[in-house]
């Protein structure tokens, strides 16, 4: 009988801990789902094709997720996570030349990886307040690594023309400008990132008039 009695404790006590397994891999499979969608070119999938692609229930992903947002909340987390892991940080005491070169690549790589899924968060951000705070953090994050990785040039100007410097690199590596480049200008991802690294040699190397 005490045997008995420790192994049903032992039970009660895993049986949480496997639903909140399945709730994870329940939670993966959707948010996954609504990822792979989205990078196959349906930019504004429905619920039900998310479901059909997750293989549950229309009904499986309203218990998971409140609502449409919190799953795009969810997502966009996971792919920050993503982002992050392409990430190589620059040195920025490297000569310029190599941090130009070292830091376009880099822009390059990011923006080719992310592009599906930051058209589709683009095409929600107006009305969905947690896109557009991702993404807000996500525009702001690479103008903090372009300041950084480019100080050395910045900080050697005055306070006015730094700001306008920095704002202007931001934009010219910023993924809209890589989206003009690749979808709009037809160029290749070699030529792209040629470009990138043009723009931001001609700005680094721009006196102030």
């Amino acid at each position: 009988m005490v045997e008995t009695a420790v192994i049903q404790r032992h039970t009660n006590r895993r049986q949480p801990d496997g639903r909140a397994a399945r709730t994870e891999r329940t939670n993966a499979a959707v948010v996954e789902a609504l990822l792979a969608l989205i990078e196959e070119g349906d930019l504004r999938p429905s619920a039900q094709r998310i479901a059909e692609r997750a293989d549950v229930s229309l009904r499986t992903v309203f218990h998971h997720f409140e609502d449409l947002e919190s799953l795009y909340a969810t997502a966009a987390a996971r792919q920050i996570t993503r982002v992050m892991a392409l990430t190589r940080p620059v040195d920025p005491s490297l000569p310029a030349d190599a941090r130009v070169v070292a830091f376009a690549a880099g822009r390059a790589r990011q923006h080719e990886a992310i592009a599906p899924v930051r058209r589709a968060a683009l095409l929600s951000e107006p009305f969905s307040g947690v896109l557009h705070r991702h993404l807000t953090w996500a525009r702001m994050r690479d103008r903090d690594e372009t300041a950084r990785v480019f100080a050395p040039e910045l900080v050697a100007r005055a306070a006015g023309d730094r700001r306008e410097v920095l704002e202007a690199m931001t934009a010219a590596a910023s993924w809209s400008a890589w989206e003009s480049l690749r979808a709009h200008q037809g160029l290749s991802v070699v030529q792209g990132r040629r470009v990138m690294r043009r723009m931001l040699s001609a700005l680094l190397s721009q006196h102030h008039r």
